[in-house]
């Protein structure tokens, strides 16, 4: 009798659990919807004007060469600004370079990217640049996002269009799809994402870039990093740039940075040295690896100064500045790491270290007691994105501008000049 009753009491269960397996589900979720944007080849190509002068509205990387600086506007082009005195800069040209995102200048020659090309553009005259060549398909479209499908057949993509959206699907008792929330989207070049991509958009006479930079140069060549990539080109003759050699150094690799002959490289994982000395053919020196975040670092003397923050593409929860003793090139050591907000850009000195905080603003220490530096100056209502210094003055863009200061004494920061961002 005990018997029967389970027999019975298992093929109840039996037969609802079938049953709840044949059952469907529709869940829905909220989440984004990036649709590719192009523009056909020949017009992306025959996009390097110049043009008149315009308001800064989203700028980025700045360089500065003689009395010369060059601001990025993102994704469209640079400004071109009079620096001769830094209490009145004047803009004197605009220079439309579609898909834009660093620069770098050697010998009267400004080279830039444009999405997937280089270009060599002449400005002797500030008043008129003109493109004296293009290098074609050397570099991945910054804007392609692992996953999405691009169909090049349709010219160059220049944006994604991001609407609200919600998914609903169906599955099953087992847990299975039914109808997939991604059925033909892949194929059309939609991507699905929760919102956690970040799509927005570094011998002879050279100028000087930011932390930020991706573009620098040593001797005669241009060095150039992608997001796996480092690449030499060669600009003995300026106006015709050469490249010679592409080296894969991993992933997410973010910054570069001059050292005498030597290349520091920040990457979201880690810091990596290579030699230069045989400019043609940079070598692997050494590496520094870290948590998980932004990455630009710069060097002085015998130390590296490296920034980790969080953000929308730099996981991880460190936000810091960590001082690197680099005595031996092959064997960077952590001296000592210091909380910060939102550190990105960050320039040296001598021992003043000047750190671009974000929204906390412009910080000044002095470092040369890398176990215990000291805050000698803070600006706490700008949003900061990078820094040049240069000798006396240093340069400062962010959200609100391009900022201008005496830093003659450290403590006492005087501004000369700000060109402010058009609201």
């Amino acid at each position: 009798m005990r018997n029967r009753v389970l027999l019975s009491c298992v093929t109840i269960i039996i037969a609802i659990f079938l049953s709840s397996c044949d059952s469907t589900r529709t869940i829905s979720y909220k989440t984004k919807v990036y649709t590719p944007i192009y523009q056909s080849i020949d017009e992306f190509r025959n996009g390097v004007k110049t043009a008149a002068p315009r308001e800064l509205s989203n700028p980025g990387k700045i360089y500065i060469f003689g009395k010369y600086l060059f601001i990025c506007e993102k994704g469209e082009g640079v400004h071109i600004i009079d620096d001769a005195n830094p209490s009145a800069p004047t803009t004197v040209s605009f220079i439309e370079i579609p898909g834009n995102g660093d620069i770098a200048v050697r010998d009267g020659i400004l080279y830039a990217d444009s999405y997937i090309d280089l270009v060599a553009i002449d400005i002797n005259d500030a008043l008129n640049p003109h493109l004296v060549k293009r290098v074609k398909d050397i570099f991945p479209n910054p804007l392609d996002l692992e996953g999405a499908y691009v169909d090049p057949e349709k010219g160059i993509l220049i944006r994604w269009d991001v609407k609200d959206t919600t998914i609903t699907y169906e599955v099953d008792g087992w847990g299975d799809y039914v109808t997939s929330p991604t059925d033909g989207r892949w194929q059309s070049g939609e991507l699905y994402d929760g919102g956690s991509k970040d799509i927005g958009y570094n011998g002879g006479s050279s100028g000087k870039g930011g932390s930020m930079a991706r573009f620098t140069t040593y001797n005669k060549y241009l060095y150039v990093v992608d997001r796996s990539n480092l690449q030499s080109i060669d600009i003995s003759i300026p106006e015709n740039p050469r490249p010679w050699n592409k080296v894969n150094i991993g992933w997410n690799i973010e910054t570069i940075f001059p050292f005498g002959d030597k290349l520091f490289i920040g990457s979201q994982t880690g810091m990596f040295i290579y030699d230069a000395s045989t400019p043609w053919n940079p070598t692997y020196l050494a590496q520094f690896s870290h948590a998980r975040g932004c990455d630009p670092v710069v060097a002085e003397g015998k130390y590296a100064y490296v920034t980790l923050r969080t953000g929308t593409r730099c996981f991880g929860d460190l936000n810091q500045l960590d001082i690197l003793d680099i005595t031996e090139l092959t064997n960077p050591k952590l001296i000592k790491s210091y909380p910060m907000q939102e550190p990105g850009g960050v320039g040296i000195d001598g021992t003043t270290l000047f750190l671009c905080d974000g929204k906390a603003g412009l910080k000044v220490f002095d470092v040369k007691d890398p176990l215990k530096i000291e805050l000698l100056n803070w600006l706490s209502d700008l949003q900061t994105y990078d820094i040049i210094p240069l000798g006396k003055i240093a340069i400062l863009i962010g959200s609100d501008g391009l900022f201008q200061y005496d830093y003659s004494d450290p403590k006492n920061l005087i501004l000369l000049s700000k060109i402010n961002v058009k609201k």
